[in-house]
């Protein structure tokens, strides 16, 4: 049931800022063209959207299970030893989530805080911007752990993902 709320704020997060680029897109293409006089932050701001958008879709395609992965040992094994092998990448995955995206990027976020960097031309904090960085390390976090805790209570779930991939032609 969680899962299923942090899905759909996720998903509401992307469509929201999927939306505002291509509005910023939009405008700074219009008062270029049209107005002739270009607006001075839209391409700014749409470079900040294009950040936000890539790392929280990566989080979202993360917890669905649908993000880029070279499969050709988890297909080759069955039953334990490749309950086992999903378990250990998961493990690795969320090793690397936490000390690169949460860690390090909650230094980012301070430093940046700290030293009051600023947009050039939105003149935000910049601390604002990385924010993302720590928060989606937070969110692949999250479902890394409960694909885990999915998996290990569930170890029939693998067969079934076997299935759904079969029945897709994968």
């Amino acid at each position: 049931m969680c899962a299923q709320f942090v899905d759909k704020m996720v998903s509401s997060a992307l469509i929201i800022i999927l939306g505002a680029m291509v509005f910023a897109v939009v405008w700074q293409v219009f008062s270029r063209y049209v107005l002739t006089n270009p607006s001075t932050y839209t391409d700014e701001l749409a470079r900040f959207l294009m950040i936000w958008l890539g790392l929280l879709g990566a989080a979202y395609v993360s917890g669905k299970n649908l993000h880029l992965a070279i499969d050709i040992l988890p297909n080759k094994l069955k039953g334990k030893s490749k309950l086992n092998l999903l378990v250990f990448i998961d493990i690795l995955i969320l090793f690397f989530v936490i000390s690169v995206m949460v860690v390090g990027g909650g230094r980012l976020v301070y430093m940046t805080f700290i030293l009051n960097q600023t947009s050039a031309s939105l003149q935000i904090p910049l601390a604002y911007v990385y924010t993302i960085l720590p928060l989606s390390g937070l969110l692949i976090a999250y479902y890394k752990i409960e694909n885990i805790l999915l998996m290990l209570r569930n170890p029939s779930s693998i067969v079934q993902s076997d299935i759904h991939h079969i029945n897709e032609g994968e």
